[in-house]
């Protein structure tokens, strides 16, 4: 971590009172270490806008299993990036619903096409993936 700098912000009373609950909702002990997060999530967004950056996130899939030949589309698609994967865990939350988390690393452009390829699959219920870039530590 580099050396600390501090510097004044101007906020409106009203915008200023949000973030402070915002902050209290969240524990946060000040303002400073949820303005910290707000800028390494805003420099982490700006690093997957490069396709040829490398990332890694996570995608959450929950689906039917008993859908038309689903969980086999999903195997196969899975299958043809699997070195973009690095782990995954299969939880069946009732008779017919399963939950699936894949980490995925690698070219974020590679990343988010399989992520939006599974995501996408008819059937899929619900579908997210939280991009986290990798790259230098943001202190």
């Amino acid at each position: 971590m580099g050396k600390l700098t501090r510097f004044g912000v101007s906020l409106d009373e009203d915008l200023l009172a949000a973030f402070d609950g915002l902050c209290a909702r969240k524990s946060y002990g000040n303002r400073s270490e949820a303005l910290r997060d707000l800028i390494r999530r805003a420099l982490g967004e700006e690093e997957w806008r490069t396709p040829e950056g490398q990332a890694a996130g996570t995608l959450t899939l929950v689906y039917d299993h008993h859908k038309h030949d689903l969980a086999r589309r999903l195997m196969r698609l899975q299958h043809e990036d699997h070195d973009v994967i690095v782990a995954a865990t299969h939880v069946h939350l009732d008779h017919d619903n399963c939950l699936e988390v894949l980490v995925l690393r690698g070219e974020a452009g590679r990343v988010q096409a399989m992520a939006d390829r599974l995501i996408s699959c008819r059937g899929v219920r619900h579908g997210v993936f939280t991009p986290a870039p990798l790259g230098p530590e943001l202190a």
